[in-house]
């Protein structure tokens, strides 16, 4: 046997045994896609840019300030945010090819202050998922609303509720709905 085939085997072994160490093989950089999102809160004023996913995994850190980016305003709580709305909102954004910020009208809300809406408003759900973190209330800067309704609609991720008149889209990570 010749050295080159020698040293070839040698090469593609250690490609499988290389992954068991925590080692990762070439390539392997390349499928570390980043998922970024930009954020203005229309009550706060507030602004966040952040990746919030390199590849497969969520950032711990960048999952805490969307927690608290996503408060509610009203009370000042946070809650976690399910990691799932946020690569809806990323999928959202790619299929329309815009790279605009998401404006935020409405992300966790403690169940005092669904309480509070829900008095007002007999559109509010008593058992919100915007209270479990699993719910937004968005626009998307430079993209007109009947056009982000579209495109959530088409992902088939969640319930998707359209709001003309407020200007704004209802997402969630709950079952598959439109209103």
């Amino acid at each position: 046997m010749t050295n080159s085939r020698v040293n070839r085997r040698k090469f593609l072994a250690a490609g499988l045994i290389l992954p068991a160490f925590g080692i990762p093989r070439l390539g392997y950089c390349a499928t570390r896609i980043s998922r970024q999102l930009s954020f203005y809160h229309t009550h706060t004023g507030d602004t966040l840019d952040v990746v919030y996913r390199e590849g497969n995994d969520y950032l711990p850190d960048a999952l805490v300030n969307i927690d608290y980016f996503l408060r509610d305003f009203r009370t000042g709580e946070s809650h976690p945010i399910d990691p799932l709305l946020l690569d809806q909102l990323h999928d959202i954004r790619t299929a329309l090819a815009t790279t605009s910020r998401f404006e935020i009208i409405s992300g966790y809300r403690s169940p005092k202050t669904n309480a509070m809406l829900r008095s007002r408003s007999g559109s509010v759900a008593k058992r919100s998922l915007h209270m479990q973190g699993r719910a937004l209330d968005i626009r998307l800067t430079e993209v007109l609303t009947k056009n982000l309704q579209s495109a959530a609609l088409e992902l088939q991720s969640g319930g998707v509720g359209y709001y003309p008149t407020s200007n704004f889209v209802h997402i969630d990570t709950g079952r598959i709905r439109r209103w």
